[in-house]
């Protein structure tokens, strides 16, 4: 396992996250994406992005997909291999091997003290939060950061939402988000107990000003452990 990060400020060490990104992006695109609050949090953490096992297949129009290597956690429409949050579906696919890849990023590149997830990514992040709480071994962690999350519409992921997680959370999301409508991610947020939800007026990214950064500091300075 890799050992804990030393922290920059003499204070305590940084806390370890393990980032997963939103559908149709994969680790590269995302740490660009996470550039800038990489840098702001570069005192109290240490992230570790990795890609989710799934590929997403070029749209048969060609559409407007022409990002190298897209991926996704888990398909709302598996014979077309798609997604879409809004979808509400009996049956989906994708979603163990995601946790297998998971699992396997927490026992060869962990330990984590958190899980950050965008978008697609943050609505996985509610479920392992689940899994954890209902005392899956495989995922061992103390905090979630879920930025512009949403509950999954797929019937068979409905046992995520049966009882209230108490897993300690953030959760970040845009009034004028036109990707995951701000009442998807609070109807989310509102399946954790005592959640700490941060706004901003902003569209489907993750926000770092300093009305947000009040909220990141304070957060992820209750988990560095000395």
């Amino acid at each position: 396992m890799a050992a804990p990060a030393a922290s920059t400020d003499g204070c305590s060490r940084l806390v370890r996250v393990l980032a997963l990104h939103g559908y149709r992006q994969n680790e590269s695109s995302f740490r660009e994406r996470t550039g800038t609050l990489r840098k702001n949090l570069k005192k109290r953490a240490e992230f570790v992005i990795i890609s989710a096992p799934l590929a997403v297949p070029e749209p048969e129009d060609g559409g407007d997909l022409q990002r190298e290597d897209p991926r996704g956690w888990w398909f709302s429409d598996p014979e077309k291999k798609g997604f879409h949050a809004m979808e509400e579906t009996k049956s989906c696919s994708g979603l163990e091997e995601s946790l297998d890849s998971v699992a396997e990023a927490f026992t060869r590149l962990g330990p984590f003290d958190g899980i950050l997830g965008f978008s697609q990514g943050a609505a996985f992040v509610a479920m392992l939060c689940a899994l954890k709480q209902q005392g899956d071994p495989r995922f061992q962690f103390d905090f979630a950061m879920l930025v512009a999350g949403f509950k999954s519409c797929a019937s068979e992921h409905a046992h995520f939402y049966k009882e209230p997680i108490t897993v300690p959370s953030l959760h970040v999301f845009g009034d004028t988000d036109r990707v995951i409508p701000a009442d998807m991610s609070q109807e989310l947020a509102a399946h954790f107990v005592n959640p700490v939800v941060v706004t901003h007026p902003g569209g489907h990214y993750i926000p770092v000003l300093a009305e947000q950064k009040k909220a990141y500091f304070p957060f992820l300075d209750s988990f560095r452990k000395l």
